[in-house]
């Protein structure tokens, strides 16, 4: 009986576990998924401004070489697939409540999380490259008939741009929306786990 007392006081000494608040989980999810979705809404504005401006500045400005032209299209038509992919991740995490269907809820986050993971993976350097290669193709005319000097200077500052945007930016900027986008899931998962 003794060995009993003592096995039921240490089992009732057990930590419980922590239950969470279902309101206090869907208010921050909701919250951390409208504001992803209100700064990719403010991606795709300003980018789809940056591709007005640049396709009226192909129209009505006048270049010599067709190497201008060509990098300006490949700026635009990178720019174009990246906003369509913008666009596709903007319905993935505005298309439904996460109180209508919690369970295709928490999966269409997953997927989103795996899409952005892909996004700045590989797509992402292709993206820089692309990029790149457009900007070179248009300074090759536009510092044409500059000195020699502005030329290294400007050619320094833009590749390291691209490194440092590369290199740092990027990963920071991945690490702080996959710890947002992994506590979100987490929350969910021990909410779902908590009613199983």
């Amino acid at each position: 009986m003794k060995d009993f007392d003592h096995l039921m006081s240490v089992w009732q000494e057990q930590p419980k576990k922590d239950q969470l608040s279902v309101e206090d989980v869907l208010k921050q999810v909701k919250k951390g998924m409208s504001g992803l979705s209100k700064k990719l809404f403010w991606n795709i504005t300003s980018m789809a401004i940056l591709l007005a401006g640049l396709f009226l500045m192909m129209l009505f400005f006048v270049f010599n070489s067709w190497v201008t032209y060509l990098g300006m299209v490949i700026i635009l038509t990178t720019m174009v697939l990246s906003v369509m992919m913008m666009i596709r991740d903007y319905r993935i995490i505005s298309k439904q409540d996460i109180t209508i269907n919690p369970t295709e809820y928490l999966e269409d986050l997953k997927e989103y999380q795996k899409n952005r993971t892909k996004v700045y993976g590989r797509l992402y350097y292709a993206y820089v490259l692309l990029m790149s290669t457009g900007l070179l193709l248009y300074f090759f005319e536009v510092l044409q008939n500059t000195s020699t000097v502005f030329k290294i200077a400007a050619y320094t500052i833009y590749f390291g741009l691209v490194v440092f945007s590369t290199f740092y930016i990027r990963g920071q900027f991945v690490k702080n929306e996959q710890d947002k986008l992994n506590l979100m899931i987490d929350r969910l998962i021990r909410l779902q786990n908590q009613f199983d």
